[in-house]
C-alpha cells in the first residue's frame, strides 16, 4: 500500500510491507529506489548491511576465480606476488560446519623458528648429525621452480636421546640466494641449537643464520573433502614455502613466508593456535621441547620412526647405536600415547612428568604434556588396555584414556 505525503517540502512515500511476518511501515524519498528498512540492517535486523557484503563478495569471486584450475594461467601460485588482506579470526574447531565456507585453517606458529644452513659442505655436515635423510630437490627445468620438499628428523646426543626436534626444508638449487636448507625448531632452543651446529662445524664449510623475517604457518583443513574443493600444490619461491608436512597426512601442510599465511592459501581463514595444539596432541604428535625434553626423549618411544623421522639405511650419526640396536632388536617397551583426561583436573593442569596408574595404582608410565583434556603420555605398552588414572595434587583421580591413532603402521595397532 503506497501514499504519497509531504514532508519537509520533499515528496515521500509510504509503504507498507510484510517481513518475517512482521508488518513494516517504511518512508522514502521518491526519486530514490524503495529499500526496507529491515534489508537496510539486514534480513533480521542483526545482520550487516547489505552494502558492506559488497567487498567480501568480490574478494570471494577472485579467490574462486584464482582457485588452480580455475582462473586459467593468471594463478600460477606466485606466493610473494600475492597481495595482503585480512581475514577476521576464527575459533571454530577443525572439521566442524564453517559458515564462511573455508575450506583452509592457518595457524601462525609463534613458538616455531626458522634457522638456514648453507654451504658447500651443508649437505654432509647435516647427515652427521640427523637421524634421517635430507631432502634435496633436483635443480630447476628452464624457468620452471621446482617443488619444495620437507624431512622430520631429530637430533640426538651421544646417548643417543632427543635433543631437538627438527623439520627440514631442501631449498631449490636455481635459487642461489635461497641455497641450502631451512631447519623449523622449537624457538626456545635456537640459540642451543646453533651452539650444537658450530661445536661439530670445525673446519667445514657451512654458514647458519637465523631467518627471523620468515613465519611459520600450519595449514590444516577445516573440511573433510577440503584437498578436493581447494586443492594446494608443493612451491617454493624466494619468499614463501608451502610443502607437505612430512610427518603425517594428518598434520596437513606447513607454510614459510614473510606475509599472512591466509592470503597466501585459497579459501583459507585464520585458525586459532590452541586448536592446532588440540588437533596435534588427539592425532599424538609430539612437537617442541614440552613434549620431547632434550635429553630425556628416546626417538623411537617418542614414535620417530612412525612419524617418517629416521633412516636405518643412511650412514652414521651421532647418537645412531643405540637407536639402530633397538629398532633391529624390535623391543619397544613403552610408547607415547595420545590420551584424554577425564575427571576435575587441577587449574594449572597435569604437570609433566605426572606419573599414570593403573586401577591396582602399579605405574603405568608418565604424563608428558598437554592442553586441557588432551595431551601426551608415555606408556607401557603391556598397560595401556586396563583402566589408567592420575592423582593431583588435591587427592582427586583423573581417568586416562589412551587411544592408538589411526595413522599408526597396522602392526603397532595390533601389538
Amino acid at each position: 500500500m503506497r501514499s504519497a505525503a509531504p514532508m519537509g517540502g520533499s515528496a515521500w512515500l509510504r509503504r507498507q510491507t510484510r517481513h518475517h511476518g512482521k508488518r513494516i511501515l517504511t518512508r522514502t524519498r521518491s526519486a530514490r529506489p524503495f529499500l526496507p528498512a529491515a534489508a537496510a540492517r539486514g534480513r533480521c535486523g542483526a545482520c550487516p548491511p547489505a552494502a558492506s557484503l559488497l567487498p567480501k563478495m568480490a574478494v570471494a569471486a577472485l579467490l574462486r576465480g584464482a582457485a588452480p584450475g580455475r582462473g586459467g594461467p593468471t594463478w600460477r601460485w606466485r606466493l610473494h606476488a600475492a597481495p595482503r588482506r585480512r581475514l577476521a579470526h576464527s575459533s571454530s574447531r577443525l572439521g566442524g560446519d564453517h559458515a564462511d565456507g573455508a575450506a583452509w585453517a592457518c595457524f601462525l606458529l609463534d613458538e616455531r623458528s626458522l634457522l638456514r644452513v648453507r654451504g658447500p659442505d651443508a649437505a654432509p655436515f647435516l647427515l652427521g648429525l640427523l637421524t634421517n635423510e635430507l631432502p634435496l630437490p633436483g635443480p630447476g627445468v628452464g624457468a620452471a621452480t621446482p617443488p619444495a620438499r620437507a624431512a622430520y628428523a631429530h637430533f640426538l646426543n651421544v646417548q643417543g636421546r632427543t635433543l631437538y626436534d627438527v623439520i627440514l626444508y631442501g631449498l631449490p638449487e636455481c635459487a642461489e640466494a635461497a641455497s641450502g636448507f631451512f631447519l623449523e625448531c622449537d624457538s626456545s632452543v635456537l640459540g642451543a641449537l646453533q651452539k650444537h651446529l658450530a661445536l661439530y662445524k670445525i673446519r667445514r664449510k657451512v654458514t647458519m643464520e637465523p631467518r627471523p623475517e620468515l613465519r611459520v604457518w600450519a595449514v590444516l583443513p577445516s573440511a573433510p573433502q577440503a584437498d578436493q574443493a581447494a586443492p594446494l600444490q608443493e612451491r617454493a619461491e624466494a619468499t614463501a614455502i608451502l610443502t607437505r608436512d612430512p610427518r603425517t597426512a594428518c598434520m596437513g601442510w606447513r607454510l614459510l613466508t614473510q606475509e599472512q599465511g591466509p592470503a597466501l592459501v585459497p579459501r583459507a581463514r585464520l585458525g586459532d593456535l590452541q586448536d592446532y595444539h588440540a588437533h596435534r596432541y588427539q592425532q599424538g604428535i609430539p612437537e617442541g621441547v614440552r613434549d620431547l625434553p632434550p635429553g630425556v626423549a628416546l626417538p623411537l618411544e617418542s614414535n620417530l620412526a612412525f612419524m617418517n623421522g629416521v633412516s636405518f639405511t643412511k650412514g652414521c650419526y651421532i647418537g645412531q647405536e643405540l637407536t639402530t640396536r633397538t629398532h633391529h632388536m624390535g623391543v619397544i617397551r613403552k610408547r607415547l600415547f595420545p590420551v584424554r583426561l577425564t575427571g576435575p583436573l587441577p587449574a594449572g593442569g597435569v604437570g609433566p612428568g605426572t606419573a599414570v596408574l593403573t586401577a591396582s595404582g602399579q605405574a603405568a608410565g608418565r604424563f608428558r604434556a598437554g592442553q586441557g583434556n588432551v595431551g601426551l603420555a608415555l606408556l607401557r605398552l603391556e598397560k595401556i588396555k586396563g583402566p589408567l588414572h592420575i592423582r593431583t595434587s588435591e587427592s582427586d583421580q583423573v581417568a586416562v584414556t589412551a587411544s592408538v591413532p589411526d595413522w599408526w603402521p597396522m602392526a603397532s595397532k595390533q601389538s
